[in-house]
This record gives C-alpha cells, structure tokens and sequence, in this order.
C-alpha cells in the first residue's frame, strides 16, 4: 500500500504525529475517541494511509462514519478502499443515504459493488458481518500450488487460516482446508488429498449472528464460509468479527434486560434527547402496569382495613415475586441465545421451573415465618394475638407467589421469541411489575382463606 498522505485544514503538533504514530493502534483508537470529529478527522489526514487504515479497521474506534466524511475525499476514498470489506461496510451503515452514496462513488466500481452487496444484507445476519476476502483454489490444485497463490493474495486477504477448495467449473465449496494441513503436507499432493472427509461447516447469509457464533464455538473454527443457494461461497464470517457482533449484541441485550431501548453509541456520547427517547417508553410502559397494583390494593382495601398488619409484608410479598421471575428470565434468556433450548422445549422449563419455584418459595416462607415468630417472641414487634396465623400466611404466600414468579418469568422469552420478538425484551422491570399485581391477587387469595373468622 503506498505510503501517503493528505494535508488537512487543521495544524497538528508534530511532535504529536510523531508520537502518536509509535502507539499502538488501539492506544492511537483510545486517543482519538477522546478527540472531537474535526481533531480527530486532522490527526488521521496526517497519518501514512496504510496506518490510518489499520486505525479504521478497528472496531473499537468510535464515530468512524462521520471521522471518514470529515477526511479529504481522494484520501477517504483510499481508506475505504483499503478496509477489510466487512469493516468498511459496517462504517457505511453509519451514515444516511446521501453520505453513504457520495463515499461509495470515491472507490473504484469493484469494491462499491462488493460493498453494495455486503450492506443489502439485513444488519445482524450472517450476510452484514461477512467479509469478501478469503483465499480459494480450484480443486485440480496441488498444495505447493496453494501455497504459493496464498503467498501472492496473502496482503489483500482478511485471514489465510482457512482455505476453501472450489469446484473449477461450478465454483461449489467443496472443502475447507487449513493453514496448518498444507504446511504439513507434501507439496506434491492434490489440494484434495489433503483436505478432511468431513463436510465442511456453512451458513446462509441470512442466518442470525448469533447462530454463526454457536457454529464457530462448537466446532472450533476460526471462520465459517456463507453460501448462496447454488452453494458458492459469497464471503467468510471471522471468529473476530462474530465476537466483535455478539458484544454489540450482548450491549443491546443487557440494556434491554435493564428496561431501556438499546443504544449503540458510548454513555457519555448518548445526546439528552436521545436518552430521554430511549429511557421513558419503558418508564411509562412500566408505571401504567404499576398502576394495576395499585387497582389490586384498592380492591383488597376493606381486607387492608380489618388486617392492617398485612400491609407490613407487601414490600416484601412483591420483591421476592419479581426477583424470582428476574432469576428464571435471565437464566432462559442467555439458554435461548446459546441455542441451549428451542421453542419446542416450553414444557420441559414448566415442568422443571414449577417444583423449583415451590422449593425456593418454602425456603423464603421459612424465614419469613421465623422472622415473625422471632419478632414476637423477643418482644420487638407486636403482630398480635393471631401472629401465628399471619406468619402461616406469609409464607404460604411466598410460596404461591415465588412460584408464580419462576414459572411467568421461564416462559415469558418462549412467548416473546414465539411472537417474533427479541427474547431479551423481557426485561427485569417488566417481569417484576407482571408479578407485582399478579403477587398481590396471591397474597390477599391466601389471607382470605387463611385469617377467614380471625382478622377478616
């Protein structure tokens, strides 16, 4: 790559430059995300372009699309140009139409249409994370052969661990040899020769990431090819790549989990309105279902009169609902996600989250019944003459509801993925306030039958 470079608008310090270009790359990303866009953009029109593109082929380096528009067109153009395929793509998605049209007409036409093909793909499938440069051969190759075509691509190829034997007439996969089998090999031996007997491991292009990751965990792979309908490879997905996609993932999961819409961008570059946007939806989604809580107090209001020391317990009653449910969703969240469970498997979680449930519920009524009788007995608290009653209600209550909580908190993913949405909207907030009315109808079920006579 040559050894350019473009003068910018805005002076650098030298000495700067200097130092910055003895960095590390990531140390150079961390420095430049602190920057704002037009330093950022005037420090990387200084640098030779083969370091500014290893800089924007990290991942890691933030603001990237609006960075490359900032840069002078010719050197943009040599940067996007430069860029693994699959990073350069996913710096396009950063931009709106007019920006992402203006950069794909500053390269040449073979690498806008590869560049093209990469963003029709639906973010998130296998397709939108795949990259174009990968090392295949012809079968009638031989491996002295191979070796040498991976020693004259290896500069404009993403990874060269992996590499995939072709049909030389209809392009099919027919086999995915490794580095280290052809090191190993003699070189007079055909490509075929040496490669496994098993099939290899593919995906389409529209399989979910997420999926991708699972492939190349279980099989331990560095990179799974992605195959059209004619079996042709259109591209490869990197274990980097895959890694780099599931934390974004994993991000966007847990803000969900936390009962906020999922954000890409760093904290502290998340604009005020923007939070709002994100943050108060599911506020008001969450306080409209708490307003059923307080319907259900209000229908149990004459039972609140007569057994005023059942009110004691609420806070209680309702937490350990919501915390079980918040346990058993968290657990079946991440289960579905690493393609532990299926659809198809809703009754055995039932039948496995009912029996723990009641278990978890009978060890919390213990305590709370001891907390109780304990109270009452040192003298500390006063529950009355028919105490007994009322810690037998408490912890019969803990088990209805805890159990309550387990089972709505397992199955409430397996609804939603049924439904077509994501598993990890079944957020923490969510699962608590479904439990808090339901804990409640419990509770006040039990007390009647219980202190029926007594104090009701």
């Amino acid at each position: 790559m040559e050894d350019i470079h473009y003068a910018s608008g805005e002076d650098v310090d030298p000495i700067l430059l200097v130092e910055l270009l003895d960095e590390h790359d990531a140390d150079i990303v961390e420095q430049l995300n602190q920057q704002d866009i037009e330093t950022a953009a005037a420090i990387l029109s200084q640098f030779p372009l083969e370091r500014a593109v290893e800089i924007f082929d990290r991942p890691e380096l933030a603001r990237a699309g609006d960075l490359i528009l900032d840069l002078p067109d010719d050197f943009a153009g040599h940067i996007l140009k430069g860029m693994s395929a699959d990073r350069a793509a996913n710096v396009l998605r950063q931009l709106d139409g007019p920006d992402r049209t203006s950069l794909l007409a500053r390269v040449d036409f073979e690498t806008a249409q590869s560049l093209k093909l990469l963003l029709a793909y639906p973010e998130g499938t296998a397709g939108s994370i795949m990259t174009t440069e990968f090392v295949s051969v012809p079968a009638t190759y031989t491996v002295a052969e191979t070796l040498k075509h991976i020693r004259d691509v290896e500069h404009t190829r993403e990874t060269v661990y992996a590499i995939y034997v072709l049909d030389p007439i209809t392009r099919e996969l027919l086999q995915v040899v490794s580095l280290r089998q052809l090191v190993m090999s003699d070189p007079n031996s055909g490509i075929m020769d040496v490669a496994s007997d098993r099939d290899p491991v593919w995906v389409d292009p529209d399989a979910d990431r997420e999926e991708v990751a699972r492939l190349i965990s279980i099989h331990d792979l560095l990179a799974v090819p992605v195959l059209n309908a004619r079996h042709r490879v259109l591209g490869i997905v990197t274990v980097d790549d895959v890694i780099d996609a599931i934390l974004a993932e994993s991000t966007e999961d847990v803000q969900r989990f936390g009962g906020v819409e999922g954000m890409a961008e760093p904290y502290m570059e998340i604009s005020f309105s923007e939070m709002i946007q994100k943050r108060a939806g599911w506020l008001c989604a969450l306080f409209i279902g708490e307003m059923l809580t307080a319907s259900a107090m209000q229908h149990y209001s004459d039972e609140l009169e007569r057994a005023v020391v059942l009110t004691l317990f609420i806070p209680l009653i309702m937490s350990s609902g919501g915390n079980s449910g918040s346990q058993a969703t968290s657990l079946l969240i991440r289960a579905l996600a690493l393609g532990q469970l299926r659809l198809r498997d809703w009754w055995r979680v039932a039948v496995r989250e009912i029996p723990t449930g009641i278990t978890l519920g009978a060890i919390l009524g213990v305590i709370g019944m001891g907390r109780i009788a304990l109270w009452q007995t040192l003298g500390i608290f006063n529950y009355g003459e028919h105490w007994k009653l009322v810690a037998l209600t408490v912890g019969t209550g803990l088990v209805g509801i805890v159990t309550f909580g387990s089972l709505a908190g397992s199955m409430l993913p397996f609804l939603l993925k049924r439904l077509g949405f994501d598993p990890a909207s079944a957020s923490a907030p969510f699962v608590a306030t479904l439990v808090d009315v339901t804990g409640l109808m419990i509770y006040f079920s039990v007390a009647t039958l219980i202190l029926r006579g007594t104090l009701l």
